[in-house]
Order: C-alpha cells, then structure tokens, then sequence
C-alpha cells in the first residue's frame, strides 16, 4: 500500500499489500507471507459463514486446493459479530475444507479496504496485489450470462501475462453495518 502525504493510503494493483498475522479457527496463527512461502501465489477471501453470497462459493473454496495446488488460500472472516463457535458450525455443518482465519474488529479488512463479503485478492509470492475483486458475476457456471474474474486472473498470473482484468467490482454482506449494533431489537 501506498500512502500519500495528504491523504489516505491507497491500494494499487502491483504494489506491495500489506501482510498480516491472524489466527486460524485452531488457534495457529497464520501470516500471508508465510503461506506463501514456496507458493507461485496466494488468494485471500475475505469471507463469512452466514453470508448468502459466501455459501454459494462453499464448493469453489473446497475444490480450490486441488484445481490449484501450488495456490495458497485463506478465507478472513471479518464480519461483525461472527464468532468463532458460529463459524466452526458452519465448518463441521457445511464439511468446509479451507483454512478460515479469524480477523476479530475487522483491522485487517479495513487495511484491505474491503467492506463486504465474498471478496477477492490474488497476491504474487512478493506480496504484489495482482487481482481484486469479485470471483466471479454471481452467476451460475452453466448460466449463459456467466463470467468469471479470479480463475482468469489466476491463471493470466500463472501463466506469467498481464492480468487482463485486475480489477473488478465485488458485492455482497456488509463486513460491518449499524444495524449489527443496535442496542434493542426495534
């Protein structure tokens, strides 16, 4: 990231992201730039266990170590309120394979400048931000309509091309919201 002398920091595709440390869901703490130690690159998700655009990737996050073994991936569950006993029952109900860290009081997110769920990062093994976005547009894969984003990035990346398309909008669950704070129901 960036930082400007005025103004806010800014996060540009091919510079550096920022690292960070946060534990796992068995209490290991995980750093993005261990996991990608001896990797070509890593995809962060920033990602919740109730957030209806979130399940529809259950299946693309579990098979997602076999299509690309040589990615590393890490879902951050950032969301507001979420504890760690709710996604641990999504884990063992939904049979969820990928490693999901623990990102309590969202910092990481707001350092990523990300505000909802699902969202996207594909990181080069130098931390390079090389992809931001959504995974794909919402759409079924044997929809007519539908596009993919990451798995095109991921793979102009691992082909060593420029990303055609670095950066797309993404949608989804508020990682932070008003009404999670509400001190009665109204």
């Amino acid at each position: 990231m960036a930082t400007g002398s005025a103004g806010p920091k800014v996060q540009q595709i091919g510079c550096e992201i920022q690292d960070f440390r946060l534990p796992d869901l068995q209490g290991r703490v995980r750093s993005l730039q261990s996991e990608l130690a001896g990797r070509k690159a890593a995809v962060v998700v920033f990602w919740s266990c109730v957030c209806s655009h979130c399940i529809r990737y259950d299946g693309y996050l579990n098979a997602f170590g076999g299509r690309h073994p040589d990615l590393a991936l890490l879902a951050i569950a950032s969301r507001q309120q979420e504890t760690p006993h709710e996604l641990l029952r999504a884990v063992r109900e939904r049979n969820l394979a990928f490693p999901i860290l623990i990102d309590s009081g969202a910092a990481v997110a707001a350092e990523w400048f990300t505000q909802q769920t699902p969202r996207a990062f594909l990181v080069g093994p130098d931390l390079s931000l090389q992809y931001r976005g959504a995974i794909d547009n919402f759409q079924f894969p044997d929809e007519p309509d539908y596009v993919a984003y990451l798995e095109p990035a991921i793979a102009d990346l691992l082909a060593g091309r420029p990303i055609a398309q670095p950066d797309t909008p993404s949608f989804g669950c508020a990682i932070k919201s008003v009404y999670y704070q509400l001190p009665k129901i109204l």
